[in-house]
């Protein structure tokens, strides 16, 4: 008898968290789409003030990551962190839905964006705790395929229901806390978390002594996920950049749309793959494909849509594998932790690179930014191939 398909040997807790990143996303694309142009439009908010509520969710979200993995490895376990950022999350919609000033409405911003740092680091490590190394990069890969079906699904759910109930907000907002609340009750009952019994005293992971059990290899990982993050920034700019090429602000969510079909599509695939191939073959491959991304979006006019599609193959290619590779690299005791640096990391360097990107976009022109995104590409590739010994073994 043949063996099963890598799908058919996931655990049943990984497709479960893999839909709950699905309905939790539904719900956040259907608000995060629509929120600014609430506040500017129904609150007579100031783009000023916006961005100091966007800036803050994001400085909370970073936060909270930086401590919530060692806080799952110090307590030994990850489910109830897991719950506990989801449950904010869902608890933020309906808030954002009745509030009718801006501090009410900025607290829920800023829930829901506590509960994203709350529950990140614990999921990928508990992932990993329930995954065998071998199919690891298949279980992030399936997660990450999930969760962006839900990026495209919520923004095309709320277009249409803002056409159907002739642009009623805070309607839409009431709605998207039902996709919520599933999300919550499906991981409460369809998660189970494994007994881990090396895991049953209580100690502090982020102690020197800890800190060092994170190996040379691991390190090269946060460096190499800083230069990926460096050379994309945030996918804004896409939008941006098709916006100026001349498409119409009414088709804009169809740029994002188109990015994260691709993404979604071919995420679990490559997740498949990356258990088989050498896994810096397929990081060198998904720069290659990012760097003719930026060429192409610098490029401008049909190009520009090549280029977003290549972009959504680039993180298909490499995003589900890095998350394998931190996995792989970190002791499990110390797995938590190890996700929570990664991901606090990447969150720094992606606010430099939007302001740096934004710098170049208005000092130098629309393909500045994107010429600057290939040039890191380049530089994250060579880092890429001068890793450190021991490094490559990670399957």
């Amino acid at each position: 008898m043949a063996d099963p398909s890598p799908a058919a040997r996931l655990h049943t807790s990984v497709w479960m968290l893999g839909l709950v990143s699905m309905l939790t996303d539904i719900s956040s694309e259907m608000v995060s789409g629509l929120l600014p142009v609430f506040l500017v439009t129904q609150l007579a908010v100031s783009a000023s003030t916006i961005g100091l509520i966007e800036g803050a969710a994001c400085a909370v979200t970073m936060l909270v990551k930086a401590f919530s993995g060692s806080l799952s490895d110090y307590l030994g376990r990850r489910k109830p962190l897991v719950l506990l950022g989801y449950g904010l999350s869902a608890a933020a919609k309906p808030l954002l839905a009745a509030a009718g000033s801006v501090s009410l409405i900025a607290s829920a911003r800023l829930m829901d964006r506590t509960g994203k740092g709350m529950r990140d680091a614990p999921r990928d490590a508990l992932i990993a705790d329930i995954t065998p190394e071998s199919l690891r990069g298949a279980a992030y890969g399936l997660r990450q395929a999930l969760d962006t079906v839900g990026a495209f699904v919520g923004p095309l759910l709320a277009m249409g229901l803002m056409l159907l109930w002739a642009n009623d907000y805070r309607a839409v907002f009431w709605v998207a806390t039902i996709p919520a609340v599933l999300a919550l009750l499906l991981l409460y009952v369809g998660v189970r978390e494994p007994v881990v019994a090396d895991r049953k005293r209580l100690q502090n992971p982020i102690t020197r002594a800890n800190l060092r059990q994170l190996r040379a290899s691991y390190w090269w990982l946060v460096a190499l996920g800083a230069g990926l993050t460096l050379a994309r920034f945030s996918e804004a700019f896409l939008v941006l950049r098709a916006q100026q090429d001349g498409l119409p602000l009414a088709w804009t969510p169809l740029v994002l749309i188109a990015m994260n079909l691709v993404y979604a599509g071919l995420a679990y695939p490559f997740g498949q793959w990356s258990d088989r191939l050498h896994p810096r073959l397929l990081l060198g491959a998904s720069l290659l494909v990012l760097m003719g991304a930026h060429g192409l979006l610098a490029h401008g006019g049909l190009g520009v849509w090549a280029g977003i599609v290549l972009w959504g193959l680039h993180m298909a290619m490499a995003q589900g594998l890095m998350s394998a590779l931190v996995a792989n690299a970190a002791p499990d005791h110390l797995r938590g932790t190890a996700f929570g640096l990664f991901n606090v990391v990447s969150g720094l360097i992606l606010l430099v690179a939007s302001a740096l990107a934004g710098y170049l976009w208005d000092s130098l022109g629309a393909s500045a930014p994107f010429a600057a995104g290939a040039a890191f590409a380049a530089l994250t590739l060579v880092l890429l191939l001068i890793q450190p010994q021991g490094s490559s073994q990670t399957h």
